[in-house]
């Protein structure tokens, strides 16, 4: 295998996506410079052209970036790469723009890049890939890097700065997101359709500010409680993240202070997202699950939804129980989720949603673009439309169930092959949990290990799996009483103490 390959771009593929330290550390040294990352797009210009059959100087190819300290620099980078094509200096955007950058007559770019890490630390940096059928998979991206490689061996690096054409892909996003607004609700001033409405944003100091101020002011929203909206690559406030308590914390409290209607968040790129009602619930993870399919139920009965492993059994019940939905309970890793849906929806499946407890959520009517603003839209657009019934739309969850435990532990493992010494693990461990009367084995199961329990007092399930890309064995446990989760953990433990390579339980 090519050596360069191997020292220095198979270290920055991460799934489908490029990630690494744009900015040395302590603990992390510089391993994705300007230079490589126009080495990268380079052979990303050379994929594109021969996936699409046109000549490379035929290619139109946007450039994209959020908030990231390195972000101008890789930039350059990636656009000097594109040398002989047509390159399109986008600016600061999110990543669900440049992805419809690809699809929306006005731009129609053969291909896209999109310069973000999402919500790691400020030192990363990264490339996302779009063409007009979505997100590159893993083996394009591996491909690509190959490429880049070969590109670097021959010297033939660019050396220069290509010229490019600015092209002003907020204001295209922006009026898009308006349109589909102001279709959906319909109201009787048309242009103005959330007039009455305060909702309070939460960018993160990220690249989706705008959507406050681009989208919401011109059709009528107060945004006053919003927070956070001028990007700052530092992410002074907390991290840009719908997972993270801090987050949440910080757009729960700017509803709560701003007597807002409800509160919407962003990771740093724009592609994830979640909200919180007007009297403070943080509605993410399982509940955002709940509240989009409860949306699209009406249009769309006996459908399927595609969610994540580590979903809980409360939104599986109400997904089927109370919407009629069917509940495909499917791997971690959004491109994963996406593209299961999109294979049902091939076979002639009705699956209009697919998306990951993250906040990475997919509709199959905005092309299953996983996109924090949009499911933010269709929130809104359902929340106007309720209230012209006297409706409020923390209605639409209203019967959806929490566990009253859960908990999250991740086990490190040590050493080589881990991947091949977890999955040994595993079938150890499905084996060990066949022998236990309190465990049942959940089927049909896509990912790790997951098990009902039940000891006659308190229920719950645990799921054990391999990280996609880590040398750690994440290990997942609801319950639905006080110190189910420890009963639970308590009945594992002993399992776990026989591997040697694993950090302590």
């Amino acid at each position: 295998m090519n050596q360069t390959f191997e020292a220095i771009f198979k270290k920055l593929q991460n799934g489908s996506d490029v990630r690494g330290s744009a900015i040395a550390t302590e603990t992390e040294p510089l391993n994705l410079t300007p230079q490589i990352a126009s080495e990268i797009a380079l052979s990303f210009r050379d994929f594109l052209a021969e996936k699409t059959g046109k000549d490379i100087r035929e290619l139109r190819i946007g450039v994209g970036h959020d908030s990231r300290l390195t972000a101008e620099a890789m930039k350059e980078g990636v656009l000097a790469g594109l040398d002989a094509c047509e390159g399109f200096d986008c600016g600061l955007v999110s990543t669900p723009a440049m992805f419809l950058s690809t699809v929306l007559a006005e731009s129609s770019f053969d291909g896209a890049v999109m310069i973000t890490a999402s919500h790691l630390p400020f030192n990363r940096n990264g490339l996302k890939f779009f063409t007009k059928e979505g997100g590159l998979e893993k083996a394009d991206i591996t491909k690509i890097l190959q490429g880049a490689a070969e590109i670097r061996d021959k010297g033939l690096t660019p050396k220069g700065g290509a010229a490019s054409k600015t092209f002003d892909l907020v204001s295209l996003y922006s009026r898009h997101m308006m349109d589909i607004i102001k279709k959906e609700v319909n109201a009787d001033d048309y242009d103005k359709p959330l007039t009455g409405l305060r909702i309070a944003v939460d960018a993160g100091n990220g690249a989706a500010g705008f959507f406050a101020s681009r989208i919401l002011v011109p059709l009528g929203a107060d945004i006053e409680g919003s927070r956070y909206l001028e990007p700052d690559g530092h992410f002074p406030n907390h991290v840009p993240n719908p997972e993270n308590k801090d987050a949440m914390a910080a757009i729960r409290s700017a509803v709560l202070e701003s007597h807002a209607d409800l509160g919407v968040i962003f990771d740093c790129d724009g592609d994830r997202g979640a909200c919180v009602f007007a009297d403070g619930t943080e509605v993410n993870r399982n509940a955002l699950i709940a509240l989009m399919a409860a949306i699209l139920a009406p249009a769309h009965p006996d459908a399927v939804v595609v969610t994540d492993s580590v979903t809980s059994d409360e939104l599986a019940v109400f997904l089927e129980k109370e919407l009629g939905l069917t509940h495909l309970r499917f791997k971690r890793g959004y491109k994963n989720v996406i593209n299961k849906g999109i294979e049902l929806t091939k076979e002639g499946r009705d699956c209009p949603l697919a998306i990951e407890t993250s906040g990475h959520g997919a509709l199959a009517e905005n092309y299953f673009s996983d996109d924090g603003a949009y499911l933010s839209v269709k929130i809104i657009c359902e929340m106007a439309r309720l209230r012209k019934d006297g409706r409020r739309i923390e209605e639409l969850i209203a019967k959806l169930g929490y566990p009253a435990e859960e908990k999250e532990i991740r086990l490190s493992i040590s050493g080589d092959n881990f991947a091949e010494y977890g999955q040994r693990m595993l079938e150890d461990f499905k084996a060990f949990a066949e022998k236990e009367a309190c465990f049942c084995l959940v089927s049909p199961n896509y990912e790790g290990v997951r098990l009902r329990y039940d000891d006659g007092e308190k229920k719950g399930w645990i799921l054990v799996r391999l990280s996609l890309h880590d040398p750690v064995i994440p290990i997942n446990a609801e319950a639905n009483a006080a110190g189910g989760v420890d009963a639970i953990l308590a009945k594992v433990r002993p399992f776990f103490t026989g591997y040697d390579r694993l950090s302590s339980f």
